[in-house]
């Protein structure tokens, strides 16, 4: 497995991060409660391209308004297990009131949530200024699995994972 934690990498993160992310529909979102507790809690992702940022609707009623008023460090987590795609996520939230940027996130589906769509005053985006991001990905073929952990049964060797980084974007 690739592990070098410390290594300087020579790919752009924002763009690795964009690649490792793209096409999950769902993260789950971690915040800190007002009384120190982790809640975790499946936001819906936005398919657009990454540039730093991950953006979220939610409303401004919701439980988790109050914890990222409090502390806004938070951590996002992806998996993709059809393919063996796992992204951790960590940064900074903040709640952002801007109908622009909304009208520019805004699709159909999320109506299931959302069914005053726009016109909804209690809508609100999360902003997640991404810091860090740690990722896995390995081979999604069955058949290279099980190479690999026959591989590793036989030579008592360790079974080669695919790709482990971590990746600093500020």
């Amino acid at each position: 497995m690739k592990t070098d934690l410390h290594k300087k990498s020579d790919i752009d993160p924002i763009a690795k991060l964009g690649t490792m992310v793209k096409g999950i529909k769902f993260a789950m979102l971690t915040t800190v409660d007002p009384d120190g507790s982790l809640a975790s809690r499946p936001m819906a992702c936005q398919q657009t391209d990454f540039d730093g940022d991950m953006w979220f609707f939610t409303q401004k009623t919701s439980g988790k308004i109050l914890s990222l008023m409090k502390d806004q460090h938070v951590n996002l987590g992806y998996a993709s297990p059809s393919d063996n795609r796992y992204v951790s996520v960590s940064g900074r939230a903040e709640l952002v009131e801007d109908a622009h940027k909304a009208k520019e996130l805004w699709i159909p589906f999320y109506r299931t949530w959302f069914p005053k769509g726009l016109e909804d005053r209690n809508l609100i985006l999360i902003r997640v200024r991404v810091e860090t991001a740690e990722y896995w990905d390995s081979p999604s073929s069955m058949v290279v699995q099980l190479i690999g952990f026959a591989k590793a049964v036989l030579t008592g060797q360790t079974q080669e994972e695919g790709a482990h980084e971590r990746l600093n974007l500020h």
